[in-house]
């Protein structure tokens, strides 16, 4: 399944991956909460694409489809890092099925909306993901995954360093 170029380096990658699906799992199934009980959607399925996009007004949210898309493009980056032997195929197959099940467990546990735009969308940005791997490859070879793993590496530091500040701010986590 994962490639062995580098062990050391490969690891790393592994855990900021590993991190990054925890994060990915908090923001898209527990919608950023501590809690299940908060979020009291109810058990919503929506089959048609676009649909649960518009507001009340008639308009398109695009920006719920470009978050979701974004939320993805580092998904499609650690595939191409950590399977670089697998097809194209193969890797967009394995984003799509992460996505449509996180939707089918955003069902099945009634804790949030399950939407094929959101597949979609997701599935959008791990393949955009896999572009930009391939681009970044083209112009740096070999040394591709070692600057990926060091800015993924600040990226997650700062990340864990917000919601740890986030935390303390809203009086989750008393520091005496």
């Amino acid at each position: 399944m994962i490639d062995i170029k580098s062990k050391k380096s490969n690891s790393f990658t592994l855990v900021l991956f590993t991190v990054y699906l925890l994060a990915l799992i908090w923001l898209i199934l527990f919608k950023l909460q501590f809690s299940v009980a908060v979020m009291d959607e109810g058990r919503i399925a929506n089959l048609i694409p676009l649909l649960g996009s518009f507001d009340g007004s008639g308009m398109i949210h695009f920006s719920e489809i470009r978050n979701n898309i974004i939320a993805f493009i580092p998904f499609g980056i650690y595939i191409c890092m950590l399977t670089s032997k697998w097809s194209f195929a193969k890797k967009v197959f394995v984003t799509a099925a992460l996505t449509l099940a996180f939707e089918m467990t955003q069902f099945i546990f009634a804790i949030g909306r399950a939407d094929i735009t959101d597949v979609f969308s997701n599935t959008l940005g791990g393949v955009i993901g896999m572009g930009i791997y391939a681009l970044l490859f083209k112009l740096m070879k070999g040394r591709t995954n070692k600057v990926l793993n060091v800015i993924a590496g600040v990226l997650t530091a700062l990340a864990i360093v917000l919601v740890v500040f986030l935390l303390v701010n809203h009086r989750w986590i008393r520091i005496r």
